[in-house]
């Protein structure tokens, strides 16, 4: 019987911890991590929010000028939330740079920072990526309606301003497989 009760005891001991993930996880991870279908987590694509439609938010950049998340209908658009404290976001600036280079007559790639009322940084991060627009969300209003909890997050909308899928984490979006990420909103 006490047999049985030190099992019972090891067994129960283990059932309120569940793995943790790290609060952010190595960009090289998010590029080697496989594309799925499922719940959304470092690295992966989440379609459980598919065909919802662009956000009712407005971003301003360091100028004062405004732009209606919203309005972006009408050609497909990958939205990536970053911030300059974020050091996979800060590392994968230049490969989305290079890819609003590349698709630039075909998707529109919007970098929106999360950095708190911080412009001057954000307009320094930005200086050498010259395909990407500085574009800021002071009141988080975009991190709380992806509610990731982690950045960078990416969200992808086809031109119907329709969401295809979300990733939480670093992309290397020069990386062979960024085409078949993309393929689904471009066609």
């Amino acid at each position: 019987m006490p047999l049985i009760v030190a099992l019972a005891a090891l067994a129960l001991g283990g059932c309120d911890r569940e793995p943790r993930a790290p609060a952010q996880p190595p960009s090289s991870a998010a590029a080697a991590a496989p594309v799925d279908g499922g719940e959304a987590f470092a690295g992966r694509i989440d379609r459980s929010h598919k065909g919802t439609s662009l956000p009712q938010a407005t971003v301003i950049d360091p100028t004062g000028a405004r732009l209606s998340v919203e309005s972006l209908k009408g050609k497909p658009v990958l939205i990536n939330l970053w911030a300059t404290w974020c050091g996979p976001c800060v590392k994968e600036l230049p490969t989305l740079d290079a890819l609003s280079a590349r698709e630039n007559t075909r998707l529109a790639v919007v970098a929106i920072s999360q950095d708190s009322g911080q412009s001057d940084k954000i307009s320094a991060a930005m200086q050498r990526h010259t395909h990407l627009h500085a574009w800021l969300d002071p009141d988080n209003t975009l991190g709380f309606y992806y509610n990731s909890g982690v950045l960078p997050t990416s969200v992808l909308y086809d031109a119907q301003g329709r969401e295809v899928w979300r990733m939480v984490g670093a992309h290397d979006w020069n990386a062979p497989d960024s085409a078949a990420l993309l393929a689904p909103a471009l066609g």
